[in-house]
Formats: structure tokens, C-alpha cells, sequence
């Protein structure tokens, strides 16, 4: 759990200086997409990890004072360097960049899990129609089978009446 809040926070503090040192000369926010990018996983890292609830975790590791101190000042780390980027966008690129990266992020991580449920959706749908031919299947088997045993029956019991 340490291990992911460091990860989480490195990566935070190297985007931030990845940005720093690209900024003044980047012509486009495209030149510095990448930095962004580490930028929210680090920040999403650093969250995820500071609202994990208990996992194999000891209860002492988890509630002690070093890790939920870290916890917090790794999550206000993450913020601070976000609003420190978030002016460093806007003054290079103009007022209201950073805020239209930011609302497009999450129009697009809305517009993904809308599809990835609409995906599972359709995946359930297909599943139970397979089920459903499948019991209709069984039962036209069902039918032709007991069809098919009157018939020999009925042919067995002519047979043995003509022979009588």
C-alpha cells in the first residue's frame, strides 16, 4: 500500500516537472498531453489509495499515525501540484484551458463507462437469448423424441396386432 502511494506521488511530482520544463517552449497543450496524463493517474493513484479500505492490511499499519499522515499530505501534495499546473496551463495557453482539459476528461470517462455498460448490457442480452434457444431447443427435441416414441410404440403395437 506504501509502495502505491509513492508510485502515485512520483509520478505526480514528475509530470509536474516534466510540464515545468516544457511549457515555455510547448506550442500546443498536445505537447505536453503526456505529462497530463501522468499527471491524473498519479493523482487518481494517490486517491485510490488513500480511500482503500481495509484489504490484508494490518489494522495497525492502516490507522497508524505515519501512514494516514502520509496519506493526507500525499493527497494535498497531488492537489497543490495540480492547481500548480492547472495555473501554469492557463497562463500559457490562455484562462479556461485547464478547465476545459478537465471537462473533457470527464466527458470522456463518462462517455467510456456509459459504453463499457452499455457493452455488459448487450453482453447479458445476447447470454440470456442464447439461453432462451437453447430451451426452446430442448423443448422441440423433447417433443420430436416423445413424437418419434409414439410413433414406434404405435408401430409396435400395429405390428403386433397384425401378427396376432
Amino acid at each position: 500500500m506504501i509502495a502505491e502511494t509513492l508510485a502515485g506521488i512520483a509520478l505526480v511530482k514528475g509530470a509536474v516537472d516534466g510540464i515545468k520544463s516544457a511549457i515555455g517552449t510547448a506550442n500546443d497543450i498536445g505537447d505536453i498531453a503526456g505529462y497530463i496524463d501522468n499527471l491524473f493517474e498519479g493523482e487518481k493513484q494517490v486517491q485510490q489509495t488513500r480511500n482503500k479500505k481495509a484489504g490484508n492490511v494490518s489494522i495497525g499499519d492502516q490507522f497508524g499515525v505515519d501512514t494516514v499522515a502520509r496519506e493526507v499530505i500525499d493527497a494535498r501534495i497531488a492537489a497543490e501540484k495540480l492547481q500548480e499546473v492547472a495555473t501554469m496551463v492557463d497562463m500559457r495557453f490562455g484562462p479556461g484551458t485547464w478547465k476545459g482539459i478537465v471537462t473533457e476528461r470527464a466527458n470522456r470517462i463518462k462517455a467510456a463507462k456509459e459504453a463499457a455498460a452499455a457493452a455488459r448490457k448487450a453482453e447479458i442480452l445476447k447470454q440470456e437469448e442464447m439461453m432462451e434457444n437453447i430451451k426452446v431447443g430442448a423443448i422441440v427435441t423433447a417433443v420430436v423424441m416423445v413424437a418419434l416414441g409414439l410413433f414406434f410404440a404405435m408401430m409396435v403395437s400395429t405390428a403386433s396386432g397384425l401378427i396376432n
